[in-house]
């Protein structure tokens, strides 16, 4: 039997989490039990909820003084049978963790579908491998940058951009999720524009570089305005997923009328997943979700950037993403923010080749602009993949030494 097994975080002030996972199983699902004649249970037994197992963990003070008493922590399991709920991820999520969220002392850390259920989620249409066939790149990271300080400015002031950051030879990049459609760089016009400039730098440098644009507007709009982003020529979507939905993102993924490769971008999700409390947790919300519902790529806070989350869980969101699982290709991680040449190494050994080097600042900030931004983070890919140090080889590239200079990076080994 298709299920799907939960695994909550508990603060219970009773010490009794045994008691409370087995209120929740039933609660979720079936309502009572004990109390119900044989004949009924039985036929409602292939609907109860069951307690798969219960985990005490030891007490934290901190969380102690969070709650103001002393709470007893555990990890419970608790599995939903499918045959309860549609085979979307709204329904399983209003099933695992509707009501229960406004208890405010619980934290859905992972789900696990078993079974047929897998089959009903798309995952990726290119992943990993697809996207980096379409750009003919392999054995390193990709490179991205993104489209900065563009609100109230014009096309011509978007194009300036684009090609310095296709000349300086990033794989990929995106629009700022804050840019929206507008009179000033509309949607149609901004995909026009990119492929005449990339399609000039290509011409130029034999380097190809992709740009994702910001689908948005109405819900109900969304399908067919992708529909007519293809149909101008663009490379890839970029969605504000959390701000719209999961299940928006899997009809983009599934309409065989759109086939681009979906960015996720993180907007949003910290409202769910910053609490150690309670929430959703940023492996489950931004690695396996966005994964099941189809994104090629999956952004989110890096680790040492300046809107960082905890090591561990970023890495746990790198491993939900690129895990084998036969039902699904893998995503690309995208770890974001406050990147800078410098992080080059620490990057990729904590996300490995199968990963994406993003960065705005860290491009824009160059001293030689977006171009010699660019410039520095492939020179310090090249670094890496050399194993020298990233002074050592700035000694004979200058966009990464001026890089380093402004940002600091890995200490000289001279």
């Amino acid at each position: 039997m298709s299920e799907v097994i939960a695994t909550y975080l508990l603060h219970d002030p009773l010490g009794n989490p045994e008691k409370k996972a087995e209120g929740i199983a039933l609660g979720l699902t079936i309502g009572t039990w004990t109390g119900l004649p044989s004949l009924e249970q039985e036929q409602l037994k292939k609907h109860k909820g069951r307690v798969v197992s219960v985990q005490k963990l030891e007490d934290q003070e901190t969380i102690n003084s969070y709650f103001g008493r002393k709470m007893h922590r555990s990890l419970v399991k608790i599995a939903y049978p499918a045959v309860n709920f549609s085979s979307d991820l709204p329904a399983i999520l209003t099933t695992v963790f509707g009501k229960l969220s406004l208890d405010g002392e619980i934290k859905l850390l992972d789900l696990e579908l078993t079974g047929a259920l897998k089959q009903a989620f798309p995952g990726p249409r290119f992943g990993i491998e697809g996207i980096r066939d379409i750009l003919d790149v392999h054995g390193r990271p990709l490179v991205m940058s993104i489209f900065k300080g563009v609100i109230g400015k014009d096309l011509d002031f978007l194009e300036k951009q684009l090609r310095g950051q296709a000349l300086g030879g990033v794989d990929l990049v995106k629009d700022d999720e804050i840019l929206f459609d507008n009179d000033l760089t509309p949607f149609s016009e901004r995909i026009k524009l990119s492929g005449k400039i990339l399609k000039s730098v290509y011409g130029e440098t034999g380097h190809r570089t992709l740009y994702a644009v910001n689908l948005t507007g109405h819900t109900y709009e969304l399908r067919d305005k992708a529909r007519r982003a293809r149909e101008a020529g663009a490379d890839a979507l970029l969605f504000n997923v959390f701000s719209y939905g999961l299940d928006v993102l899997q009809a983009l993924r599934e309409d065989r009328d759109i086939g681009l490769p979906l960015m996720a971008h993180p907007a949003f999700s910290g409202g769910l997943a910053s609490s150690k409390v309670y929430g959703v947790s940023s492996p489950l919300l931004l690695g396996k979700l966005v994964r099941y519902a189809g994104a090629d790529f999956s952004l989110f806070p890096s680790p040492y950037g300046n809107v960082a989350i905890p090591k561990a869980d970023a890495l746990e969101i790198r491993k939900n993403l690129t895990e084998e699982e036969a039902e699904w290709k893998k995503t690309f991680p995208v770890p974001s923010a406050g990147i800078h040449p410098g992080m080059v190494p620490d990057l990729f050994a904590d996300f490995g080749v199968d990963s994406i080097i993003n960065a705005g600042g860290g491009v824009h900030g160059h001293p030689d602009g977006a171009e010699g931004g660019g410039k520095a983070f492939r020179q310090a890919v090249d670094a890496v993949l050399n194993h020298q140090s990233l002074w050592d080889y700035a000694d004979h590239h200058r966009e990464l030494k001026k890089a380093l200079e402004l940002w600091g990076g890995v200490p000289s080994t001279k």
